[in-house]
């Protein structure tokens, strides 16, 4: 079975701050990487309609995702359109079973956002049930094959009751941190919308310094994304952490803490 990568957000450039690097260090590794927006990011905009803010974060997150030299797969829903329901689990689980991914990046399960939550809901539920064939999506189920799913950080480290969120794994994306930038950079639309409905002077410069926020917590790395590993049952054996191939860019969390 060939090793490949699906990393699944909210919105486009929503995998370039939180997960890119991380996507990219397993290209390097060998691994066939996949990129899913679940909406269009239709409602991002102050200066175009919702039709136009379509057309042109669709062209936005495809040149994105051909920099991090990802396979691009389309949206199925529009902004806050994201629920926890059938019609986009089915769709999700659809795309799962056709990719096959081994590892599967998405959002924190607890989040400043619902879009953010639901997404992380959904791609959890969509990968257990990859292998049920009793539940028909648009590909047939798959073998119960290993398959880790990995949640980002949330946007400022802090959950919805501003409680700090820790990463219980540290991956150095400094060399590949270019790319990174790069890829986010490619989201132009976005510079005045996040500037005016979330008060980031640069979104460029927010993930920067976020990625060194992070790095500096490893106590290691000068850039870093963090990851939490999703319980295993239902979706490997227990010891499955793939990310351990990118040795010495991967670093557990002493800090973090087991129940």
């Amino acid at each position: 079975m060939k090793k490949t990568a699906l990393a699944v957000a909210a919105h486009p450039d929503d995998i370039e701050f939180m997960m890119a690097g991380t996507l990219v260090l397993l290209k390097n590794q060998g691994y066939e990487i996949h990129y899913m927006n679940l909406s269009t990011g239709n409602c991002g905009s102050i200066e175009y309609d919702s039709l136009t803010t379509t057309e042109i974060r669709l062209k936005e997150a495809q040149n994105a995702a051909s920099i991090l030299g990802a396979q691009f797969h389309g949206p199925i829903c529009n902004d806050f359109e994201i629920f926890y329901e059938l019609e986009l689990l089915r769709k999700l689980t659809g795309v799962i079973r056709m990719v096959k991914p081994s590892v599967i990046l998405t959002h924190s399960p607890s989040d400043y956002m619902e879009d953010h939550m639901n997404t992380s809901r959904l791609a959890v539920t969509a990968a257990f049930i990859r292998g049920v064939p009793n539940f028909p999506a648009d590909h047939d189920a798959v073998n119960n094959y290993d398959c880790a799913v990995y949640h980002a950080l949330p946007h400022s480290l802090l959950d919805p009751l501003r409680r700090k969120v820790i990463p219980e794994i540290f991956i150095d994306t400094s060399a590949v941190h270019n790319t990174k930038r790069e890829a986010l950079q490619a989201h132009k639309s976005q510079q005045n919308w996040l500037e005016d409905s979330q008060k980031m002077n640069s979104y460029i410069q927010a993930m920067e310094n976020f990625s060194l926020t992070v790095g500096s917590m490893s106590n290691r790395f000068e850039h870093a994304e963090g990851w939490r590993r999703h319980l295993h049952f239902g979706f490997s054996e227990g010891g499955f952490d793939p990310l351990k191939e990118l040795g010495a860019c991967y670093l557990t969390n002493q800090d973090y803490k087991f129940e």
